[in-house]
């Protein structure tokens, strides 16, 4: 849906100072962008996923880089108070710093926290490596995206661990970028410790849980690791996407 064409049907409280989540009719879902296909329709299915389950909401795509319209372009073109859903698995310097300053920009925005960590993301992690033939015994690393924040690198290491309890397995963390450990080296970690101690004899591989939201830049470099298996991300181009990420976004919506 276009910025003009999000602003029909809305029922908004006037403003009051404070922002009253069940007044506000207006989510602006904003995804990092891509210059890939794939990862573009992934992220419209989504978007376009969220707004058939909450019809009584206008929902607007917008994005911090890569494509356009960038979040202060599609909030200037709004006449009303809108509620910003980061579709962004970790709270690092998209979340803190350029949509907080686009929501302050514009009286009456107001930013959501990121999507992760949750146990519906980590409920998908899980599926995607069942799909893929996990095995008792698999070393699993969990494959992010990286972040020069820190607060986005604890958001991942608490996924990976949230993710080791669910299967009862211990996960490792592995980055793309920006910090230690890179994920081509973990998974080297990972395949020595197989060879050093032949953990469930010589058919132990090294599993990578793409924690990406969509295909795209990172999901190839990810696809490149070295792993014996890597998954797919979060949301698949040709799939619908898993019920469990529309519910959270329409949570963060709701609660913040």
């Amino acid at each position: 849906m276009t910025a003009a064409g999000v602003l029909s049907n809305l029922d908004c409280e006037p403003w009051g100072g404070l922002v009253d989540v069940h007044a506000v009719k207006l989510l602006v879902a904003a995804s990092h962008g891509t210059s890939s296909p794939a990862g573009q329709s992934a992220i419209g299915n989504l978007v376009r996923a969220v707004a058939r389950s909450r019809p009584d909401l206008s929902v607007a795509e917008a994005f911090v880089d890569v494509q356009q319209p960038d979040v202060p372009t599609v909030l200037r073109g709004l006449a009303e108070h809108a509620r910003i859903v980061p579709l962004l698995l970790s709270a690092g310097y998209h979340v803190h710093v350029d949509l907080d300053e686009a929501a302050a920009g514009n009286d009456g925005a107001s930013v959501t926290r990121a999507l992760g960590p949750d146990q519906r993301l980590v409920k998908v992690l899980a599926r995607r490596l069942q799909e893929s033939g996990l095995r008792r015994g698999d070393r699993v690393i969990l494959g992010a995206a990286g972040s020069t924040d820190a607060r986005a690198v604890a958001d991942c290491e608490t996924t990976a661990r949230m993710l080791g309890k669910y299967l009862g397995m211990k996960v490792a963390t592995g980055y793309i970028s920006a910090v230690q450990p890179e994920l081509k080296s973990a998974v080297a970690v990972e395949r020595a410790r197989i060879a050093k101690r032949r953990l469930a004899g010589r058919n132990a591989r090294v599993v990578v849980a793409t924690y990406l939201l969509a295909p795209g830049y990172f999901a190839s470099l990810a696809a490149g690791c070295g792993a014996d298996i890597v998954t797919e991300p979060l949301l698949v181009a040709d799939q619908e996407p898993p019920a469990e990420l529309v519910n959270l976004v329409l949570e963060r919506f709701t609660r913040g």
